[in-house]
């Protein structure tokens, strides 16, 4: 498939899908938990860039990099480059890790994203367990592991977001057992009575 091929029916397409290196690759569904992660992450980034020029979307808008076109899961946008359903020039680039996702996300798209002159920040978010890896353009894209009780910075747009919070309503063991834990912990921390 070319690339105006693609470009043509793309917005007639019942099914999302990514273009790259000259093939059209359909978008799966997603799970509960990648909804969730999708949303509380959309959801802190939009609370926090109101009044700004920066922009929070979510999957509907396709970046372009060089002749390829993806969907990420979010994206912030501060050059108002989003025309028809598209942007070249996004600061960050998140995306919830699948199997299904999980080596495209890790090697084709980072190699594409981080050429990208705009992008300062990926994000790559586990589903299965707790783990969040930022790489960022000011550290030569080097990954940074966070985990449960860990906060992250993304200093482009100057937000910390604490792990716990990007897996809010998510179910995995690893976030259920802190979970747990933390009721355990609150139920043996006495009450103030004044």
């Amino acid at each position: 498939m070319t690339e105006a091929q693609y470009l043509a029916s793309e917005p007639h397409s019942e099914i999302r899908r990514e273009y790259i290196d000259g093939y059209a690759y359909a978008m799966a569904g997603a799970t509960r938990n990648h909804i969730s992660i999708s949303a509380n992450v959309l959801g802190e980034l939009r609370n926090h860039l109101k009044g700004t020029p920066c922009e929070a979307v979510q999957s509907d808008l396709r970046v372009k990099v060089s002749k390829d076109y993806v969907y990420p899961d979010v994206l912030v946008d501060c050059n108002n480059t989003n025309k028809d359903g598209l942007t070249d020039a996004p600061v960050i680039i998140v995306e919830v890790l699948s199997k299904s996702t999980r080596k495209r996300d890790l090697t084709t798209k980072l190699i594409q994203y981080i050429n990208l002159p705009s992008l300062l920040e990926y994000v790559l978010i586990e589903q299965d367990i707790v783990r969040v890896q930022v790489l960022r353009k000011k550290n030569d894209w080097k990954p940074e592991e966070y985990s449960l009780g860990d906060s992250i910075t993304l200093d482009s747009i100057e937000l910390t977001l604490a792990i716990e919070d990007i897996y809010e309503r998510v179910d995995n063991n690893e976030i259920n057992e802190f979970r747990q834990e933390q009721l355990a912990l609150s139920a043996l921390t006495p009450l103030n009575i004044n």
